[in-house]
């Protein structure tokens, strides 16, 4: 290019430098005419600008999908409640390896908000005296905090790290999206009793109560032993069923209810706009 421009710019300089007289030729001589202006080759003309957002490479555009990915995975239902393990649609998803079943799993078990609700939930047990040998005070606070965290993150890891991965199965939500509500209805609450397996079809969702009853084993060990037993245990099951049923259904139907969040705080300001303007 340089090259193009400096020959260019000599070009000129030949062009507007007068004629040097000649002995043959008489000094009255008329001066050539001019000759009409040349336009510039193909080459020499710039190039017409490219927007860098109009041309992507692969790279950049995989890296704008996964972050597209993880926003919407980042959806908190209600603006706080961890999203992270719910896709929108069944077709043409690719299976997650059993890193990324841990790693989500976790993502959502340490999640800020999880840290949060167990203190209510010790909160509301205090308040309830519920397992008297805690004792009341800072200490029988902070035991019950510590037997309700270590709930949450014992099931959340059995359900959707360990056994998912045992047994090959997904322990993603996927939503259907479609349909009338009494259906999705229907559909988020059986997904207690399937779920997805890596390989693609449905199988019966072991993992949710082998997850589950796992757990509660588990937890026999932390807490006090006037509060283990069958009862007990079977009553911890059957809420814990009860909760991951109902987290389906927020899960099922939360983008719906956030767009008619949207679209009725786009209503308020549209008023308020045309209130002002008035």
């Amino acid at each position: 290019m340089i090259v193009s421009i400096l020959s260019f710019a000599t070009f000129c300089a030949a062009q507007s430098a007068p004629p040097i007289p000649t002995s043959d030729a008489p000094q009255s001589a008329q001066p050539p005419a001019a000759t009409p202006p040349q336009q510039d080759k193909p080459g020499d003309q710039p190039s017409a600008q490219i927007n860098p957002q109009d041309q992507k490479s692969p790279i950049q555009q995989d890296t704008e999908k996964k972050q597209d990915t993880d926003k919407k995975k980042d959806d908190r239902m209600f603006y706080v409640m961890p999203n992270y393990l719910t896709v929108d649609g069944e077709s043409q998803v690719k299976p997650i390896s059993w890193k990324e079943k841990f790693a989500i799993t976790a993502k959502g078990a340490f999640d800020p908000y999880e840290f949060a609700i167990v203190g209510v939930v010790a909160g509301i047990r205090q308040a309830e005296n519920s397992y008297p040998a805690f004792g009341q005070g800072a200490s029988g606070y902070a035991k019950r905090y510590g037997t309700s965290f270590a709930d949450q993150v014992d099931g959340n890891l059995m359900v959707g790290g360990v056994y998912p991965t045992i047994l090959r199965t997904d322990p993603r939500y996927f939503r259907l999206g479609r349909s009338g509500i009494a259906h999705r209805f229907g559909y988020a609450v059986s997904r207690v009793l399937v779920t997805r397996k890596d390989s693609g079809g449905s199988i019966f969702n072991i993992p949710e109560f082998a997850g589950n009853a796992t757990a509660i084993a588990i937890s026999n060990v932390y807490y006090p032993a006037s509060d283990r037993g069958v009862t007990s245990s079977f009553s911890g099951f059957a809420l814990q069923m009860g909760i991951d049923a109902f987290g389906n259904e927020l899960k099922e139907f939360w983008p719906d209810i956030h767009g008619y969040m949207q679209k009725r705080h786009a209503r308020h300001i549209q008023k308020a706009t045309e209130k002002a303007t008035d």
